[in-house]
């Protein structure tokens, strides 16, 4: 009995829950989660240009220093940021850089500080869903190089410290118990979000890459977390990690590292 393929029914026409098609989005895309942090990538670009916006999915696509650049919000967790990459690779992304924050897991870690993920914890089920649990969740080596390189000719100018690490990508913001915090910060692990390892197993999977940097939101180990009222440092982090993406991205596309 034949079935639906979801992937050959969607490729290269209009998209269901992103709302663009071929042509709307560039080679590289950013993805934050927050909608409202697609409007702040596109202060950074060149004629940006608002492509779509439904449901989670905020899209814009502009220029940076002569390369197509798009955004396209993610919203919260990897359900809906599997569906983002898988989406956006129907209609000709390549690669894609999360630019997000994340919880410190590490008592040096400070908030506004950069992360840049060298792999991360499966603490999630949409992964599974692609690939055996034991499948390692791990970014492409070429672009998590150019992040690295790029964030050290920034970090001077700019006033950033940041760290290379394993993560981890959570499925419940609540479910995170103090003991699974402990543990997280026993492995040194260095950070926790919900959305890296989901898009590194299907960019994987899909032969396209993924990288991850965010800015430490607060510290789990600390308590110097801010729920309530502006947080400063992690918007100075959010705009450093943009121009880090921004510039990694420039990099990649004059040759970078590994292709």
């Amino acid at each position: 009995m034949p079935v639906l393929d979801k992937t050959t029914k969607t490729q290269g026409r209009m998209q269901y829950h992103i709302r663009c098609k071929p042509g709307d989005v560039g080679k590289y895309v950013l993805l934050p989660g927050d909608p409202a942090r697609v409007e702040r990538i596109a202060q950074h670009l060149e004629n940006p240009v608002r492509v779509a916006y439904h449901r989670e999915f905020l899209t814009y696509t502009g220029s940076y220093k002569g390369i197509t650049v798009s955004a396209t919000s993610t919203g919260i967790g990897c359900p809906s940021a599997a569906i983002a990459v898988e989406e956006l690779a129907n209609i000709g992304a390549e690669a894609f850089i999360r630019v997000g924050s994340t919880g410190g897991l590490q008592e040096f870690l400070q908030i506004g500080d950069l992360v840049i993920s060298e792999g991360a914890m499966k603490c999630e089920g949409t992964s599974v869903f692609h690939v055996p649990d034991t499948f390692p969740a791990v970014p492409d080596l070429g672009l998590t190089y150019c992040l690295i390189k790029a964030a050290d000719m920034l970090k001077a100018g700019r006033g950033f410290r940041y760290y290379t690490g394993i993560t981890a990508s959570s499925s419940s913001f609540y479910g995170e118990t103090q003991e699974f915090i402990r543990k997280l910060n026993a492995l040194k692990v260095l950070s926790i979000e919900m959305e890296a390892s989901a898009i590194f197993t299907v960019a994987r999977q899909r032969g396209l890459k993924g990288a991850m940097i965010s800015a430490v939101s607060g510290n789990m180990i600390t308590g110097d977390v801010i729920y309530e009222g502006e947080n400063p440092g992690l918007v100075k982090g959010w705009e450093d990690e943009i121009a880090v993406a921004l510039e990694a991205i420039y990099l990649h596309e004059q040759g970078g590292f590994l292709r």
